[in-house]
């Protein structure tokens, strides 16, 4: 078993609030992670996709105050939201009695309604940990294995396959999956799943690039509110990012569109077709495919609170990644390259100068780190990362 980081955070958010809950993508681990906890914790586990667990709940408070003293494990709870209001009138018994600190672990796919009716029932009563897919930091730090998460993507199954022709077969059914049940369960629509599917491959050929709603409702031959109502489910499935903007004090017309990123690189490879290391070598989507794994290995690694953004001028000053640290008056600077000998044009000078970041890194497919130019550092991922992760420890 590969350790998860966010194992960490589960139980120190545990130990913190009497409701923690453990958010990511489906096939992410995050049952797996809880199985782990059951085995260190006295647990009681119920997987709300089980029909006989379901039942047991049709009484949830009757049910649940037989294991006030035990950590309850809520698998697939966005199956049932009607418990929420049950969960904090259970939390807050327990709290007058002394019982205060982890009381449930709750599990889901993040969703908007999942987000939402917890924030609101639980508050004060709940804190969030989110799971993504393996990172640079939990496969190791080499290049052979960076290569291979970067072609496979982090979802446990497709990263640990036999060949990349069985990884990419079961990304292709992992998304044949979402485009024919799982979606409709967080977005009412009567859009068929092949047009769906043709909107999530579209934005894989935009990776990287500023979201554009009118011209993929044009090709889709369907309205723009109903693309960003799809774009708002993959996103708040963790499945595409919308990076924004960085907002800055600056005399320059500044570009106000998000970026758009599928998360998992291997999802994209695979919405593309891409089967392996060679055929993405040669692909046009290669570049903005390494922006995009970089951006979410670095936002994996970086402390809770961070924002991060993408500065871009009219004029043509560009920077890739922004990040906003907590307890820094000034961000970092990311400029992300595909290619062991980077080469800086005039929109990064031009970025730099108006940003005044405190740090400045150009990370490269390389494993070494040097000075390139006035206060800016090329370095390898898996170090940056780390360097990332270390903030969290400070």
């Amino acid at each position: 078993m590969i350790f998860r980081r966010a194992l960490i955070d589960i139980q120190r958010a545990l130990a913190r609030q009497a409701a923690t809950a453990l958010l990511g993508p489906r096939q992410v681990g995050k049952t797996t992670l809880a199985h782990e906890i059951v085995r260190t914790i006295d647990s009681l586990y119920l997987d709300l996709q089980a029909r006989a667990d379901r039942a047991k709940l049709d009484n949830p408070r009757y049910f649940l105050r037989r294991y006030q003293d035990r950590l309850v494990i809520l698998d697939e709870i966005h199956r049932a939201p009607e418990l929420f209001p049950e969960l904090r009138g259970l939390i807050d018994e327990g709290r007058r009695a002394g019982r205060r600190t982890g009381r449930f672990l709750i599990l889901g796919s993040a969703s908007v309604e999942l987000l939402k009716q917890a924030g609101e029932t639980l508050a004060g009563r709940i804190e969030f940990v989110s799971l993504d897919p393996l990172d640079v930091l939990d496969v190791g730090a080499d290049e052979a294995t960076t290569t291979a998460l970067w072609v496979r993507g982090g979802f446990p199954d497709s990263y640990l396959a036999e060949s990349d022709r069985d990884s990419l077969a079961w990304r292709q059914g992992f998304v044949r999956t979402y485009l024919e049940r799982d979606l409709s369960e967080f977005v009412r629509t009567r859009l068929p799943a092949e047009t769906l599917g043709r909107l999530w491959t579209m934005l894989a050929h935009s990776q990287g690039t500023l979201l554009n709603v009118a011209t993929l409702a044009r090709s889709l031959a369907i309205s723009s509110p109903a693309v960003s109502r799809y774009v708002d489910a993959l996103a708040s499935l963790f499945l595409v990012r919308r990076l924004p903007p960085f907002v800055a004090n600056v005399r320059k017309r500044l570009v106000k569109s998000p970026k758009v990123y599928i998360r998992d690189s291997g999802l994209l490879h695979a919405l593309l077709d891409i089967g392996g290391f060679e055929s993405l070598a040669g692909h046009p989507v290669a570049g903005f495919s390494w922006e995009g794994f970089v951006i979410e290995n670095l936002l994996a690694a970086a402390p809770p609170g961070t924002r991060a953004s993408f500065y871009r001028t009219a004029a043509g000053a560009e920077m890739d990644l922004v990040l906003e640290l907590p307890g820094r008056r000034r961000p970092w600077a990311v400029e992300v390259k595909h290619g062991l000998t980077p080469r800086l044009a005039r929109g990064f000078h031009s970025a730099r100068a108006d940003l005044q970041p405190e740090r400045t890194y150009v990370v490269c497919a390389g494993h070494e780190r040097y000075p390139l130019a006035e206060a800016t550092e090329v370095i390898g991922l898996p170090e940056m990362a780390g360097l990332l992760a270390g903030l969290r420890r400070d």
